[in-house]
């Protein structure tokens, strides 16, 4: 699992790198964003552009992360520059819980409006 993490004063930027988020690969993921979930953060960006396969188990990953900020009033965006996690959180119903960006520039952009 590829992945790295940025932070920025109270923000956090987990980019994964590896092209599929899913029943082999959430398992890591969902425990390297609870440990980062954690800490001292109150937003969290999940870049997913390289992402270019995700089932059940990565959307699990995001709703754990996105609960897990909640949890401290904070929240999570995603970001998807292809649209394929935009159109599972879509079919899902889970476009109104996690919000969806096609660049983190986007994304870094809704959290000063």
């Amino acid at each position: 699992m590829n992945f790295t993490i940025n932070k920025e004063d109270d923000l956090a930027i987990f980019t994964l790198s590896d092209p599929r988020l899913d029943s082999v690969s959430s398992p890591d993921i969902k425990a390297e964003l609870l440990i980062l979930c954690q800490e001292d953060i109150h937003v969290l960006i999940i870049d997913l552009s390289a992402v270019t396969f995700c089932d059940s188990s990565g959307l699990s990953a995001l709703l754990l992360a996105e609960r897990q900020m909640r949890d401290k009033d904070g929240g999570v965006l995603v970001v998807d520059k292809a649209g394929k996690i935009r159109s599972l959180l879509e079919i899902a119903k889970l476009d109104s819980i996690i919000p969806v960006f096609p660049s983190i520039a986007d994304a870094r952009a809704a959290l000063e409006e």
